[in-house]
């Protein structure tokens, strides 16, 4: 029977369909009816029948017609096709959240055959290899019987899936080198039948029983089988690439972000012209100043907000809001440095022994240690760690009423009402409890396995460091989008640009103005929701502009005002009456 993964407001709902006659419209509404089903006031719907919704393919987000069969328009979900080359982050984080299925290309799966030949002639010939015919790390000299090579591959899942136990796959246990030794040993055990697993008819139950429910019986492990399932990176690197994927997403929205910060606090755009950062030209840097021009430039989208202060006597604006480009730049360098390291590890074979089917030999060597991805995600931690740093500077701030001549913690009857102090304080112990976290995990190792792992990497603690510091940005820069919006009230009826209207009304869409105290956890969880849906997202309403004013090549407008020194517009003072039509030549 087909299954179709549906998202409906931040959450996957899994919906059966007998009769692939049925259409994209009924997938919808049966998607919702869950979705309502699940929520103790029926997610703030009446009916499933009020409910206006469209459907999108979530490879490609091509949009449906909800008239159109499920049979003719969707895959039963839709695969993706790993042949040890182009798997990318993205696919992995995909396949996760369960919106696609997982199998291998012909050519890759005739690679696995042939190398299974290699490991049978082995154990025909009695060949001593490591962790073939022989026990393993310390135990590498012992020679395993014929007559027990199966055992030893059963034993060797049973004993290494010890750790600090959570549910299904514990967090914690690996020193990730030889790879991810416990936790993969965990997820392998469910394979062989023991353990605990979980599924949608079973719940949690023993490993045995949840196969059983589903038709499939635990599998026989033969030769170097038990060792290959548990013997690489695969936990850090599987955490590791969704702390890639959501970093990119959470810098692409920190400068929306900040660039409604910047409208709020009545900033220049002035520090992002293109000549500043085309002689300092890292390409982080040059991104987000067309970033913030994109969404700034006054002549392509006019702001009544920029325009109300054009004329005022500030010379230069706080390093929070002019170093954006520099500051938020080397973290999408960063991001991007490590996503290359990413990819390469999840197309790479991280085995030992290596077995080269072309050569009919096998090698060991250390392709499971961790070093490289426990270095890249502890140097995101720390390179992502800044979105926030800058954040909550801003968010004071926008709170500050000497800095931002806005109320104090932008509230009325200050005093009465608190406004957003605590929200600013929530924000400053996320920051600080990040500072803690971004210590690297990979400068420490201890020898294991009676000093044959003398060097280990400590990775599945970068991988989950990497992941909480990531948390942390998107729930600070939840609180910046928060109190700049609630800024904008304070200058209305002034309007900003229209790519930031366009954001401001998405935040009013789950969040209202802040006119008296009230419980704001909520509220913070909300903005936290619009960074990191894929669909209802900041990014997602700001990028079309974005890409239109990269693709249509709009001049660079460069508006004049008294704080902006140039020839031209002394040449404008001194020759009053003249023509002025060269004022900014220079």
């Amino acid at each position: 029977m087909p299954r179709y993964t549906v998202h409906v407001r931040g959450e996957w709902l899994a919906v059966p369909c007998l009769n692939g006659a049925n259409t994209v419209g009924w997938l919808g509404r049966e998607a919702v009816r869950r979705y309502m089903k699940n929520k103790p006031d029926n997610g703030g719907f009446t009916s499933v029948e009020e409910v206006k919704f469209y459907v999108r393919r979530c490879k490609g987000l091509g949009l449906l017609d909800l008239d159109d069969t499920v049979e003719d328009a969707l895959e039963d979900n839709e695969f993706v096709e790993v042949d040890g080359n182009s798997l990318t982050t993205e696919d992995l984080v995909s396949l996760g959240k369960g919106l696609y299925k997982i199998k291998l290309t012909p050519e890759a799966e005739a690679k696995v055959k042939r190398s299974r030949e290699v490991i049978e002639r082995i154990v025909k010939e009695q060949t001593v290899v490591y962790g073939i015919t022989t026990g393993f790390g310390k135990f590498a000299r012992t020679v395993i019987p014929n007559s027990k090579l199966m055992e030893l591959q059963v034993n060797l899942v049973r004993s290494h899936s010890a750790a600090s136990c959570l549910p299904y796959i514990p967090e914690k246990g690996t020193v990730g080198a030889s790879g991810d030794l416990a936790p993969l040993s965990h997820l392998a055990l469910g394979l062989i039948g023991e353990g605990k697993m979980w599924s949608p008819k079973s719940g949690w139950a023993d490993a045995k029983y949840v196969l059983e429910a589903h038709g499939l019986r635990p599998i026989t492990l033969k030769p170097k089988e038990g060792l290959a399932l548990i013997n690489g990176t695969q936990m850090i690197t599987s955490l590791g690439c969704e702390a890639v994927e959501r970093a990119s997403a959470i810098a692409r929205q920190a400068d929306i972000v900040a660039a409604l910060t910047l409208e709020v606090l009545k900033g220049t755009t002035k520090a992002f012209d293109t000549d500043i950062h085309a002689v300092r030209p890292h390409k982080g840097q040059a991104e987000v100043a067309f970033r913030f021009r994109s969404l700034l430039d006054s002549d392509h989208h006019p702001s009544e907000i920029a325009e109300s202060h054009r004329f005022c006597d500030r010379v230069q604006d706080a390093y929070t809001m002019r170093c954006c480009p520099q500051v938020h730049g080397v973290v999408n360098d960063t991001i991007a440095f490590v996503k290359d390291i990413m990819m390469t590890e999840i197309n790479s074979a991280t085995d030992n022994p290596m077995v080269f089917a072309e050569r009919a030999e096998t090698i060991s060597g250390g392709n499971f240690h961790g070093e490289y991805p426990a270095k890249a995600l502890d140097y995101l931690a720390i390179g992502v760690h800044e979105l926030a740093a800058i954040s909550e500077r801003r968010i004071e701030r926008l709170c500050n009423p000497s800095l931002s001549e806005l109320p104090a913690f932008l509230v009325t009857e200050g005093g009465l009402n608190s406004g957003f102090m605590i929200a600013h304080c929530t924000a400053a112990a996320l920051v600080s409890e990040n500072k803690a976290l971004c210590h690297p995990s990979s400068v420490d190792s201890l020898s294991t396995s009676a000093a044959t792992e003398d060097h280990v990497s400590m990775g599945g603690w970068s991988a989950r460091k990497a992941l909480r510091v990531i948390e942390h940005v998107e729930q600070v820069l939840a609180i910046e989008l928060l109190a700049a919006c609630q800024g904008i009230e304070f200058l209305r009826p002034l309007r900003t640009t229209t790519p930031l209207e366009k954001v401001y009304d998405l935040v009013r869409s789950v969040v209202r103005p802040w006119m008296k105290d009230r419980f704001m956890a909520p509220d913070i969880e909300a903005a936290h929701r619009l960074l990191v849906e894929q669909k209802a997202s900041v990014w997602e309403v700001a990028k079309p502009y974005i890409e239109k004013y990269r693709r249509e090549h709009i001049p660079e407008s460069r508006p004049g005002s008294p704080t902006a020194f140039s020839l031209g517009s002394l040449a404008k003072k001194t020759h009053i009456g003249h023509d002025h039509s060269h004022q900014n030549e220079l």
